[in-house]
């Protein structure tokens, strides 16, 4: 499954990406060790400093992987985004919505 990795860095955090800490490296290395694949690795301006993509075994795989990074401090924000099959989503929501009845 495809995931991606949407976080803000800390203070600390962002000394050490200046000093050279290599990050895309740390990134597969991680990825590696769960079965995972790094995609790729980029630095942003805006809302997050950095996005990674990578592909994971599964779900379970996927919060763990988040759980690790939360637990390092090094991100004072993080957010994760799986990638969908929309194929059977439509398939439940046409069905959902045949048989919704709003209030009023």
């Amino acid at each position: 499954m495809r995931i991606a990795l949407l976080a803000c860095y800390a203070p600390h955090a962002v000394s050490g990406v200046i000093g050279g800490s290599d990050r895309e490296a740390a990134a597969r290395e991680m990825l590696d060790k769960v079965g995972g694949t790094l995609v790729s690795v980029m630095f942003t301006r805006g809302e997050f400093d950095v996005l990674v993509l990578a592909d994971v075994p599964d779900e379970t795989t996927a919060i763990g992987v988040t759980m690790a990074i939360q637990a390092s401090g090094t991100v004072t924000r993080l957010s994760v985004l799986s990638e969908l099959d929309m194929e059977p989503v439509l398939v439940a929501a046409n069905k959902a919505v045949t048989a919704y009845k709003p209030a009023g």
